[in-house]
């Protein structure tokens, strides 16, 4: 809903006259747009009689419908059987449109392969969403075309690993890679639904989970002890099995980490507020994920990038060595790196920087004071980011000896 209020003065044929005798002409527009859509978390989603996606559509089943899907490559060989069936059923005729959903494949040149897609299906404008499917890359490509296609088009997010369950499919952002920038190109556009379904993360390997825990860990450090606590306990229990299946710890934890994301987005949905609590670890992750060589996957980097903030705070005495030392193993055990060796002073400095610039002049660095909680920090030195990650490398390095003497 769009309400406007334009104050002017022009009230009559004389006054429009008398316009050219004065010296500037004013208006002021103002409006606001109510943003409402849903997550859903709803098991079994493929299965022929579950409605969620028929409704989430707009369709009965009575009539046929056609909608453009687009989907991850990997994801359509797995399951285009279940999905044809589902299609049928409920009497819709899927559009495919089959990419790459690759970090490498987030550009602009495939954000112009789904406009096409959208342009030769001929979606009507307002009612035949677009339906997403795969992870957090393809997620953004389809939400920015969408964002941009007649300067709009309803979308549908079904994410399919974990990364875009707990996160990157939960929120309004939509960005491309440009250059050597992470998501440099963007916009904010909400999807009609996101449609949360973890019975897909039995087909998802283990280091894509393991970099969906990134983020679930991210949640724990800077707003929810509990979550960290649960973590703790089930940290060997972190796998694909257990995230599919009907665990209720395992459950619990993936709860309130999506609780615990919309808690942090929905007050800050265009980013007014430039301190955001969920920026932790993606201070200096952006610029590593993208010069990484060996590569490292979106969560991956945001662990390294978490030590160092670990290892900032453990400095400024925001949190203690028994805290420094318990969140460092907690990523760890995850099977999770804290290092890189791309991971360089040279390269924090610069990524800082960077950040600055997108936090508009300030680094406002989330850091964690305490387990559970955050604080905003503006005067880090290049001292601190040195001897921080001298630290993370000497942690790294102990356990390693450790490792090799038992």
């Amino acid at each position: 809903m769009m309400n406007s209020l334009i104050n002017h003065h022009i009230k009559s044929a004389n006054e429009i006259i008398s316009l050219d005798k004065r010296k500037d002409t004013y208006w002021r527009v103002q409006a606001r747009q109510e943003v409402s859509y849903e997550v859903i978390l709803n098991r079994g989603l493929l299965e022929p009689m579950n409605s969620t996606l028929a409704n989430t559509c707009g369709v009965s089943g009575v009539k046929k419908e056609q909608r453009l899907v687009v989907i991850d490559k990997v994801v359509f060989d797995l399951y285009h059987e279940k999905l044809n069936t589902y299609f049928s059923i409920w009497n819709i005729t899927p559009i495919w449109k089959i990419i790459s959903g690759n970090e490498v494949c987030k550009i602009m040149d495939q954000v112009i392969s789904v406009v096409d897609a959208m342009i030769e299906a001929g979606l009507l404008r307002r009612t035949q969403a677009v339906i997403a499917i795969g992870g957090g890359v393809l997620l953004d490509i389809v939400g920015f075309a969408a964002s941009l296609y007649r300067r709009g088009i309803p979308y549908i997010r079904i994410p399919t690993t974990l990364m875009g369950q707990i996160d990157a499919g939960i929120g309004i952002k939509t960005g491309i890679n440009h250059e050597y920038h992470k998501n440099r190109l963007g916009t904010y556009f909400p999807p009609v639904a996101a449609l949360i379904d973890p019975m897909f993360l039995k087909t998802v390997d283990e280091r894509h989970i393991t970099n969906g825990v990134a983020e679930i860990i991210k949640i724990a450090l800077i707003k929810d002890y509990k979550l960290f606590q649960l973590l703790e306990q089930e940290v060997n229990k972190l796998d694909a099995h257990a995230f599919s299946s009907n665990n209720l710890r395992i459950n619990e934890i993936f709860s309130r980490a999506i609780s615990g994301m919309l808690e942090e987005l929905e007050p800050n949905l265009w980013e007014a507020t430039l301190e955001r609590a969920v920026d932790y670890g993606h201070t200096f992750s952006p610029s590593l994920e993208l010069r990484a060589n060996p590569p490292l996957l979106h969560g991956e980097a945001v662990a390294i990038d978490m030590a160092l903030s670990i290892g900032l705070a453990l400095q400024r005495n925001l949190i203690t060595v028994a805290e420094a030392e318990r969140a460092l193993n907690l990523i760890i055990n995850v099977g999770l790196p804290i290092t890189h060796i791309n991971f360089t002073l040279d390269l924090i400095d610069t990524a800082l920087n960077d950040s600055i610039k997108h936090r508009n002049g300030l680094q406002r660095v989330p850091l964690t004071a305490r387990i559970g909680d955050v604080i905003f920090i503006n005067d880090l030195t290049k001292n601190e980011l040195s001897a921080a990650l001298n630290y993370i490398n000497f942690y790294e390095n102990k356990l390693v000896q450790q490792y090799q003497v038992s």
